[in-house]
């Protein structure tokens, strides 16, 4: 079973596998850049981001050696950017020398189970299965496994049969085969049946099963945020702030904030106490709202409105909180996607 399994799987991958400029080199830097990438990124997306990213760091050492504020910016708009951050610190702390076993490998800061199996089968040809969620999705289906994928139990379970599957002689080739035939052939939404080489071996398919596999036990809440960012114009100049917290956008720069529990009307917003704060006493102030949008992030929603603010008399120690700058110098500092989206579209 585990052999013919294989060899049908690379035989569909030879007629349909994808040229990725990840696939033609089995250097385990240039692989690790791309999985990071793709961990959260689709493939049609993360494309130009990893040319554009190894372009200006093309190895360990121009990583290694830039500041965090440059590999954030050419991050921006991939989100997730922990993933940036983790990449920078692991490239500093292997001093200029890409480790080759998988243990060294897994110690790798952001790296976890599934990226240091991608990275010794498709730099090493180490015999190490990927399960990530293709894998999961084809497995569940062709055996009809109903253990949430999310379990510990079920993590063990598709983690060994993972492991008995794979083609031990080119394990690279059968982890590539494996991932692109759930990517384009075993989707998640209506695959195409009728032509998988599998159909007529396929529990889901010959069950009827096919919509409800894999199963998952855990849905992930998502919950609301309201954010009220202040466009503060001086003299060609504005205001941003760094984000330091552990939180969403960490070490991304932003319009100064002041967040809410619940959405506000603009007049209920002035008369925030945060709001308020920021001016002397009997100041003149103009509010202008430029714009409202909704983004959406994987876990939350960020209802954002942008105002702008013409005024006298702002409190020296508000301003003093944040980085003032000229706006042709925007853009040098890391944003997120909101942010930028905004300030291509109002500045």
């Amino acid at each position: 079973m585990e052999k013919e399994f294989a060899r049908l799987l690379i035989e569909w991958y030879h007629e349909h596998k994808r040229d990725l400029p990840w696939r033609n080199t089995n250097d385990p830097y240039l692989i690790w850049i791309s999985e990071i990438i793709l961990q959260q990124t689709r493939v049609a997306q993360g494309y130009a981001y990893y040319q554009r990213f190894i372009e200006r760091f093309p190895n360990l050492e121009s990583l290694a050696a830039a500041e965090e504020n440059e590999v954030l910016k050419y991050w921006q708009g991939l989100g997730y950017y922990s993933r940036a951050r983790n990449l920078h610190q692991a490239a500093i702390s292997v001093n200029g020398v890409f480790p080759v076993k998988y243990e060294d490998i897994l110690k790798l800061k952001g790296v976890g189970i599934y990226t240091a199996a991608a990275i010794c089968s498709f730099a090493y040809n180490q015999p190490h299965a990927v399960v990530d969620g293709n894998v999961y999705r084809v497995l569940s289906r062709f055996f009809g496994i109903n253990e949430p994928i999310d379990s510990g139990k079920g993590k063990k379970i598709f983690a060994s049969l993972a492991h008995d599957l794979l083609d031990k002689i080119q394990p690279a080739l059968y982890n590539q085969a494996i991932m692109d035939f759930g990517a384009l052939q075993c989707t998640p939404l209506s695959p195409d049946c009728t032509v998988c080489p599998f159909k007529n071996r396929c529990f889901a398919f010959n069950h009827n099963m096919v919509s409800s596999l894999p199963i998952k036990q855990n849905k992930t809440k998502t919950s609301e945020r309201f954010f009220y960012y202040l466009l503060i114009r001086d003299n060609g100049n504005i205001y941003l702030n760094k984000r330091t917290e552990n939180d969403i956008w960490k070490n991304l720069y932003e319009l100064p904030l002041i967040e809410s529990n619940t959405a506000l009307a603009i007049d209920d917003f002035i008369r925030k106490q945060e709001f308020a704060s920021i001016f002397k006493e009997n100041s003149v102030v103009n509010v202008k709202l430029l714009n409202k949008t909704k983004h959406v992030l994987s876990h939350r929603i960020i209802y954002a409105d942008f105002y702008e603010l013409e005024a006298q008399d702002i409190k020296m120690d508000f301003l003093s909180k944040y980085t003032r700058l000229n706006m042709a110098d925007l853009e040098l500092y890391p944003v997120s996607r909101l942010m930028h989206n905004f300030f291509e579209n109002f500045l």
